[in-house]
């Protein structure tokens, strides 16, 4: 069951703390100030389902059975405005045959609005209680809200426990979608005259709507598609229930296959790295540099001679100049022996 918030005294603050789990209270609207309800109006913009209740003077004067009803004949539609936290009710009228064949009431509205479907039963002593609700949801280009009494299980799409449910983890948002959806509690009406009613659920202006009433016998085929469809969404939601499981392991395998690929591509760097190191390491550079320094500095300090002195004292014979051939030439020819030379000339 629903839990009621009195929200008069909260401010943004307040609405900046509403988290999941506050996600399935109610609030009155009619306990708002203005600023609080623009609060709210402006969170309900933003997309945060904040639901609300009925007025409580709507809810008594159904109870007192002290409200206007309007006729509401099978294959008819009204339209009209309802001021916020008022509802104008109608009454269907069906007949043996159209309650055998089903009946769907629905609403809709062009602009948008924000209403609520109401559904009463009558008690005994005349009046009307509440039986069944629906929010309006936004379908398309418009809001729409409807009550399908065909015989069979028919179900209505909960966004609020959509969006808790997402809420917790968003990552699930997909596996979530379905399970907003929840069997009504009525499926068939009997024949007699039923009232509906539309209720303005808008936080400042009225809400414009379009009521009409249907025989499901002209819909056969519709009300048979939405059965399957349903039952459809109701095996997928077990199918969704399981394969996020499976998702959910192979999605952890995915991750700890990509933190070790990250491991290990940063351990293939830093060997491929060192190898590089190493390989830069083998070079004969920084020996040949260091040895040439060291063979100027050896040469230098060990020889005082001024540069050029050596080749002064190397004798011309070493030199292989032409000047010492002809000086060692005239040598010999200065030491000859003349008078040997004669004789043997002789």
């Amino acid at each position: 069951m629903s839990r009621h918030l009195d929200l008069s005294i909260f401010n943004y603050k307040s609405f900046q703390a509403i988290d999941a789990e506050g996600m399935d209270m109610e609030i009155d609207l009619s306990n708002l100030g203005t600023v609080n309800t623009m609060f709210a109006a402006l969170f309900s913009k933003l997309g945060v389902p904040i639901k609300t209740t009925i007025s409580a003077n709507v809810l008594e004067e159904a109870l007192n059975g002290t409200v206007t009803v309007r006729p509401l004949p099978i294959g008819t539609s009204v339209s009209g405005k309802v001021e916020k936290q008022c509802a104008h009710f109608f009454g269907v009228t069906i007949n043996d045959q159209q309650a055998e064949a089903g009946i769907v009431v629905r609403v809709t509205s062009t602009a948008q609005s924000k209403f609520k479907l109401l559904y009463f039963e009558q008690d005994t002593n005349g009046g009307y209680g509440l039986a069944l609700q629906e929010d309006s949801e936004k379908t398309g280009k418009v809001t729409s809200a409807g009550m399908y009494f065909l015989h069979f299980q028919v179900y209505r799409m909960d966004s609020t426990l959509n969006a808790i449910a997402i809420a917790k983890d968003p990552e699930s948002a997909f596996f979530k979608r379905l399970e907003g959806l929840q069997p009504c509690e009525v499926s068939e009406l009997k024949a007699g005259t039923h009232i509906f009613a539309v209720y303005g659920d808008n936080f400042f202006k009225t809400a414009t709507y379009t009521i009409e009433a249907l025989c499901a016998k002209s819909y056969e085929d519709n009300s048979q598609k939405l059965k399957d469809i349903e039952a459809q969404i109701l095996r997928k939601r077990k199918e969704l229930r399981e394969f996020e499981i499976e998702y959910r392991k192979a999605l952890a395998r995915f991750q700890e296959a990509t933190n070790r690929y990250s491991q290990e591509k940063q351990s293939v760097d830093e060997l491929l790295k060192q190898r590089d190191a190493i390989h830069s390491s083998f070079t004969v550079t920084k020996t040949l540099s260091t040895s040439s320094v060291s063979g100027n500095n050896l040469s230098n300090g060990s020889s005082s001679k001024v540069p050029g002195e050596d080749s002064k004292g190397e004798s011309p014979a070493e030199d292989g100049s032409s000047d010492g051939k002809d000086k060692s030439a005239k040598k010999k020819w200065f030491n000859l022996n003349l008078k040997g030379s004669d004789k043997k000339a002789v």
